[in-house]
């Protein structure tokens, strides 16, 4: 369960990449977290959205992405779900420098960023969409 929890949801389209990492940056400071943490939370979203619009939806003109965060206690669990192609291999995609898109020159870090800004991420995906959740515990309210 959680103390609390919003939900939005945009269509896949890079200028909202700014909107969905402001709004759960936003959502966030409820915790009262350092500027560091708040820096670490648009990152990994900000990549996860990005993600979502360009590889998950590439094929497609609009899709939609939906952010989920929920806050317990000192931590916040983010989940941005898009209901594009997938991802092939999992494995793959999370090693450093794999890009499935170098015709747009990415640098194919996507992941590796959520992980080092994140204290967690699983990723799910089949051919109807992708879930990433991830997780940050926050050190100025130190709970447990």
């Amino acid at each position: 369960m959680y103390d609390n929890m919003m939900k939005v949801e945009f269509l896949s389209k890079s200028q909202n990449e700014s909107f969905a990492r402001v709004a759960v940056a936003a959502f966030a400071s409820q915790l009262d977290p350092t500027i560091e943490e708040i820096t670490d939370i648009k990152t990994a979203v900000s990549e996860a959205v990005t993600n979502s619009i360009i590889h998950g939806y590439k094929d497609k003109k609009d899709g939609i992405v939906e952010i989920t965060a929920e806050l317990n206690k000192n931590e916040i669990t983010i989940i941005i779900v898009d209901h594009g192609c997938g991802i092939d291999d999992i494995e793959q995609a999370r090693e450093p420098l794999y890009t499935s898109r170098p015709d747009l020159e990415r640098s194919g870090m996507g992941f590796t960023v959520m992980e080092t800004f994140m204290d967690s991420v699983e990723i799910e995906s089949s051919k109807t969409g992708t879930k990433i959740r991830m997780k940050k515990k926050f050190k100025s309210l130190d709970i447990d």
